[in-house]
């Protein structure tokens, strides 16, 4: 190719670049979801402080088991939204396939659904797991007449051992399995709201 052709062509992409709709910060969105985490926190927070010191030690340790693996499956949906590629999808809409318009929407607004998950409701499981811990370690200490400090440290390291590993391994999953966690979301999104036009 001579000099004169590449320059043309690179010039011409160039203009393409800049004829292409630039994305800004959407700061509606971020004040909204911003909102949501806070109230979300303090409905979870206020739960867990007058729900838990009334529970025993085994049934405390289920309730954080279960906030763990909320925050690592919320977490698995918002790596999958981003990883998930919209041709099957698009393939499944055409041939009306329930859930297949809903993962469209999901895909299409994978930055806000990935905020959502991971940044909202991973981060709030994250504080709430450690929250219960700290107080679940105070039952555990008083039944067993243990020493707090200690069983406060080694609970909140297996709380962040499970939630790190777990989110580890859900993230693996969650990239290659994508279109299929996306698809499964869909369809129970899809059997409680009515799928609209795929935007």
């Amino acid at each position: 190719m001579k000099l004169k052709e590449f320059k043309e062509k690179y010039e011409k992409k160039v203009k393409q670049i800049d004829k292409k709709p630039r994305r800004f910060v959407d700061f509606k969105w971020v004040f909204i979801i911003t909102l949501v985490a806070f109230f979300m926190s303090i409905v979870f927070s206020g739960l867990t402080e007058v729900v838990v010191p009334h529970i025993n030690a085994f049934v405390g340790i289920l309730v954080i088991l279960l906030i763990v693996v909320i925050g690592v499956i919320f977490d698995m949906i918002g790596v999958s939204v981003t990883a998930a590629d919209l041709r099957p999808f698009n393939s499944m809409a055409s041939k009306k396939v329930k859930g297949s318009k809903t993962a469209i929407k999901l895909i299409k607004n994978a930055e806000k659904v990935s905020a959502f998950c991971n940044d909202v409701v991973g981060d709030v499981c994250g504080i709430i797991s450690g929250s219960v811990g700290i107080l679940i370690a105070q039952i555990i200490s008083l039944e067993l007449k243990l020493n707090n400090s200690l069983v406060t440290l080694i609970l909140t390291a297996i709380i962040a051992a499970l939630t790190i590993g777990g989110k580890a391994m859900g993230k693996s999953f969650a990239i290659n399995k994508s279109d299929v966690i996306i698809f499964k979301v869909s369809k129970i999104i899809s059997a409680f709201k009515k799928e609209g036009d795929a935007r």
